[in-house]
């Protein structure tokens, strides 16, 4: 805007009947204005600074994978092991595993699809979304493509294969249904994940090394007690954020790995150092023949190796690619490894040993400094898994899949560490309750592989279609990829499932009830949305507005909130009827939540002036991403109003050149009415399903629905509105 500083009167009237013919209703005037972004995860660090990254990583990212050595072999082997060949061929499972799956799949590859330094499923999903028009959410107007988050490179010619795809995609709702329904599926095992974790790892694992230590008074109804007395524990610091209570804690991780290879290499060499044979591939195969179906089903116990994969791409947004690739192939798996070996060599000469492998392989000098660490390793395990969910609730929120839920933004350096209250205090309800009906690792860990492996095959499926999409990889490349990670995950994912009626149904059951919940919520947002876009206020019943003078403009400055981009919402008659006043100027706000991790600052609000200009109206779309923080009122009022004056100092430059003073009245009258006072207006909607509707719509909606929504935050406790400024007006939407 403004890069010459001379113009003819014919240029300048050419542009104004350009920018006129841009508008097309949209709100581009403001949306042009964009700035070039390589973003934080783009940008190249310093090896110190990579290094620094990476050390962090290890205290935050891989706390579950470090304490799956607490029941890995305990779960594999639930009824004793019958020969020492057996322990080779599930210690070379448990190798390649950890080989294939984190370091190859994960490390190498998932972490690429990123989004703009974003992981997990929903991330992926956004990426889909921004290259191909599949998402049910409305994302594809002018004001969402105007992003430098969201510039994309056009599709060369020879790529026929990615734009027939991406087409078929466009074209197919029943496409558009099935992505977006594994992603919640995958968003939801994520979350059942949160919930398992401090089960299985932070108490009953950890706390289990009490009996192993000799204490006699402490049978298994006392490390159930003690272990709730851990969750509650637990659950109540999450209020103080990741940042104090992982970061404080995380030389504790450090230590704890340490120790694993300490005690690795100790076990490998005191009892069997031939147990690097296992190696040898060979020794999976001759495993599967010498015990046929029971090796199958102790592939359920052996995936356990490889929980807390995920946190890697999850927790992507508070380090780099570079980072988690150092950090995880240069100590993380060596260690783990070593801990493996040396559990492997201590059973080759204590298979009696194998239902508490873990701390009766612990040197005696060591076992309590071991044992400390360990409960502490794994509630801290716990902790960043349950922040995750945080994490991914948040990101659900944003994309209109959730109801509402107060999100407390926790540390002023990582905005995509975040606090809810609610969620908290269910998950911790969820996992006492699972602590007191399962009482053992056994079955928690059953349901526990389901959840990990569930996502892993989710995340296997998204970043094949990633690869034909939008890195169009050589199908060749693809093949390969697809089948074999497909396969070992497929192989896994069948033998947790043969334990189904054995705990296994836990996940599945969290999962099914959070996507009817997300489901629910995004069809009737969906639906909502449309209802107010086929009836949004005329251009005419505004001017008219204008010239009635029962109608009075009274002080101050008013935000109205509509879910609509474009066009004035229902809402606005609504209270024109009901309160014949309108403030001396008016806004109408839509917070648009947009499928990428972050929006640049600059580039959050767009701005359109309504017909008649005297009448001082304004539509404004504040452009958020899953990962932006929403400001506090105060200063969201602050950066509105001096983006508005940007603006209407910008639109008189197009129009009528540089005179300063054709804007300057318009821009203290804006000034003013905000110092008598900011009102928001809301509108509650009642949303009911039409007369006509199915019985079964009519539950969903009438019931179900509005149980959800009498339970949920409403608008303005989640904006943290004060009472005083806050005005509400009712409506029924029938959908």
């Amino acid at each position: 805007m403004g890069e010459k500083a001379v113009r003819t009167e014919d240029a300048a009237a050419g542009d104004k009947m350009g920018a006129e013919m841009r508008r097309i209703d949209s709100l581009n005037i403001e949306a042009g204005k964009v700035s070039t972004y390589d973003g934080f995860h783009r940008a190249k660090h310093s090896w110190k600074t990579t290094l620094s990254l990476a050390i962090q990583s290890v205290g935050v990212v891989y706390g579950d994978i470090g304490t799956s050595p607490l029941y890995v072999y305990s779960s594999t082997f639930p009824n004793g092991i019958k020969e020492k060949d057996d322990i080779l061929g599930v210690l070379s499972i448990i190798i390649y595993t950890i080989f294939f799956v984190p370091m190859l799949k994960y490390v190498f590859i998932v972490l690429q699809a990123n989004d703009n330094g974003e992981g997990g499923t929903f991330a992926m999903y956004s990426l889909i979304c921004r290259h191909a028009k599949v998402s049910l959410i409305p994302n594809n107007q002018p004001e969402d493509t105007e992003l430098s988050n969201y510039k994309l490179d056009t599709p060369s010619s020879e790529l026929k294969r990615s734009q027939a795809i991406k087409k078929k995609l466009e074209t197919s709702r029943l496409a558009q249904y099935v992505l977006f329904v594994i992603t919640i599926t995958g968003t939801s095992m994520v979350i059942g994940d949160g919930v398992l974790t401090p089960c299985i790892s932070a108490v009953l694992s950890a706390v289990s090394g009490l009996q192993q230590s000799g204490i006699k008074s402490l049978d298994q109804s006392a490390i159930v007690w003690i272990s709730v007395a851990i969750l509650i524990l637990l659950f109540v610091v999450q209020q103080f954020g990741t940042d104090k209570v992982g970061f404080t804690f995380a030389p504790i991780i450090l230590l704890w790995f340490l120790f694993l290879t300490g005690i690795g290499i100790y076990n490998l060499i005191k009892y069997d150092i031939t147990v690097l044979k296992a190696f040898n591939p060979w020794y999976i195969v001759k495993y599967f023949q010498r015990n046929g179906k029971a090796a199958w089903i102790s592939l359920g116990g052996a995936v356990l190796c490889i929980t807390g994969t995920e946190a890697m791409f999850a927790d992507l947004g508070h380090f780099s690619v570079r980072a988690i690739q150092v950090s995880f192939t240069f100590f993380t798996f060596p260690t783990i490894l070593f801990a493996y070996l040396g559990q492997s060599a201590y059973l080759t000469k204590n298979p009696g040993d194998v239902a508490t492998t873990f701390y009766a392989s612990i040197p005696k000098p060591l076992y309590w400094p071991t044992f400390v660490v360990a409960v502490l390793a794994a509630i801290i395990a716990s902790q960043a898994l349950i922040t995750g969910t945080f994490s991914i609730i948040a990101q659900s929120l944003g994309m209109g899949c959730f109801p509402r839920v107060k999100i407390v933004h926790t540390s002023e350096k990582n905005q995509g560490q975040v606090y809810i209250p609610e969620i908290n205090y269910m998950l911790m309800i969820a996992c006492v309750l699972i602590t007191f009906f399962f009482r053992t690792t056994e079955q928690i860990g059953n349901a526990y592989g389901i959840a990990v492996v569930s996502v892993m095959c989710i995340t296997t499926c998204m970043i094949t279609l990633i690869m034909l999409v939008i890195w169009k990889t050589s199908i060749f490349l693809i093949a390969i990829f697809f089948l074999v990670f497909i396969s070992i995950e497929g192989i896994y994912l069948s033998s947790v499932l043969f334990k189904f009626v054995e705990g296994g149904y836990l996940p599945l059951f969290f999962a099914a009830v959070l996507m009817v919940i997300m489901a629910t919520w995004h069809y009737v947002h969906k639906q909502s949305y449309m209802f107010e876009v086929k009836n949004k206020v005329s251009t005419e019943y505004v001017k008219q507005l204008a010239l009635n003078p029962d109608v009075h403009r009274i002080p101050g400055m008013g935000f109205l909130y509509s879910d609509l981009v474009q066009g004035v919402p229902p809402i606005f008659s609504h209270f024109v009827s009901n309160i014949p006043s309108v403030h001396s100027v008016v806004v109408i706000v839509t917070i648009k939540p947009l499928p990428v991790s972050k929006v640049l600052p600059e580039e959050r609000f767009v701005f359109r002036q309504l017909e008649p200009k005297e009448y001082r109206m304004f539509r404004c779309v504040a452009r958020y991403g899953y990962n932006d923080l929403v400001e506090g009122p105060g200063e969201f009022e602050q950066m509105l109003v001096d983006n508005l004056k940007e603006f209407i100092r910008n639109k008189h430059v197009m129009s009528e050149g540089n005179s300063k003073n054709s804007y300057e009245e318009e821009i203290q009258f804006i000034q003013e009415a905000m110092d008598k006072g900011v009102v928001y207006l809301m509108g509650e909607a009642q949303v009911v399903a039409e007369e006509k509707s199915s019985w079964f719509k009519k539950i969903v909606i009438n019931y179900f629905y509005d149980f959800l929504r009498k339970n949920s935050r409403q608008s303005g406790k989640i904006m943290s509105i004060p009472r005083s400024k806050l005005l509400m007006v009712g409506m029924t939407y029938d959908i």
